[in-house]
């Protein structure tokens, strides 16, 4: 299965909040931070908001805050939010639509490959690899900088 973009997007816009759990992000921050458009970011926002996965704040001093806890929001969860409930195939030119014996099989994949993502929740992700807090962080860079010049002293 491909995810779309903006689940990309979405997803990594999640772990970043996941990492910083306690203060407000704001848009921009998050798109620096991936390298991806401060457009895209504030529509995957949007919509995370909406879906109440996201919390925001208006204002000068706002930004957007995970809804729940990390350990609270299931990553297939998120997935199956963006994507939508489209199905894998577009059937409707189909010579054999609505007689089809994959439909079925189609569904049941799609419903798996949520499930096996919902096994993991985004404080889970944030874990996973030692690094990928300092990486979301900037910290992984100004470390790797740190390291280089000890190395040349």
């Amino acid at each position: 299965m491909n995810l779309s973009k903006f689940t990309d997007y979405a997803l990594r816009t999640s772990l970043y909040l996941a990492a910083q759990e306690d203060r407000l992000v704001s848009i921009s921050e998050i798109a620096a931070a991936h390298r991806v458009p401060q457009s895209s970011v504030m529509k995957v926002v949007n919509l995370l908001v909406d879906g109440g996965f996201l919390a925001s704040t208006r204002g000068r001093a706002g930004g957007v805050r995970l809804a729940k806890p990390a350990a609270d929001l299931r990553v297939g969860d998120i997935a199956r939010y963006m994507e939508g409930d489209t199905p894998l195939v577009d059937c409707t030119s189909c010579v054999i639509q609505g007689a089809c014996g994959l439909v079925r099989a189609l569904y049941e994949a799609k419903d798996a490959f949520y499930a096996s993502l919902n096994r993991f929740t985004l404080a889970e992700a944030v874990r996973a690899h030692p690094r990928t807090v300092d990486i979301l962080l900037g910290r992984a860079a100004v470390g790797a900088a740190k390291g280089a010049e000890r190395a040349e002293s």
